[in-house]
């Protein structure tokens, strides 16, 4: 069955495609195909980023205790690097972290990276607690716009992400973690 008709699709503000005269076979059909083509261009990609680029973003947090900014570019070389988020008021965190102190041996040659995004105040107090100001290799600090933790699609607390000592991602953790696992992802 012919059917004489004229049918405009617009695709984009620019573009617009005049369809004559087809069977209602061919239209349907037409139709149907731009629209599961445009669903599939609509799905975003679920691969994370730290996949996709495997070393530390760039990314800023101001210190705990002395306010002083901390960036990518400070990292040492040649460290393994562990970057963990946490909240002070977290109780995980607060084991996490009593946990990794009292196997700190094993960890002290590696370079960590606590980031909040908690008030100053807040971190700074479990600063103090926790006596990080003994642990040269631990830089505590704060990034309240939450852009670290939004590469990381971070979405529990405690996670840690591993780095090798080439600056390569290794590992992702969530929750507590003993230290022995950090130190046998780094070797596998």
């Amino acid at each position: 069955m012919d059917i004489g008709f004229i049918l405009i699709f617009q695709f984009s503000n620019d573009e617009i495609c005049f369809i004559k005269n087809y069977e209602m076979k061919n239209i349907i059909c037409i139709i149907l195909c731009i629209s599961f083509s445009k669903i599939n261009l609509a799905q975003t990609d679920s691969m994370v980023l730290y996949y996709s680029f495997s070393s530390v973003p760039a990314f800023t947090i101001t210190t705990v205790p002395d306010s002083t900014m901390f960036k990518k570019i400070d990292i040492k070389k040649k460290k393994e690097t562990l970057i963990i988020f946490f909240s002070p008021d977290c109780e995980h965190c607060q084991n996490e972290t009593k946990k990794m102190l009292a196997d700190f041996e094993l960890i002290k040659n590696m370079q960590i990276i606590m980031v909040s995004t908690m008030e100053h105040h807040y971190i700074k107090k479990f600063y103090e607690d926790f006596k990080i100001g003994d642990y040269p290799n631990i830089i505590m600090g704060r990034e309240p716009t939450y852009q670290l933790g939004a590469y990381y699609k971070v979405q529990s607390l405690p996670t840690t992400f591993i780095y090798n000592k080439k600056g390569k991602f290794r590992k992702m953790f969530k929750g507590i973690i003993p230290v022995d696992q950090i130190t046998e992802a780094l070797h596998n």
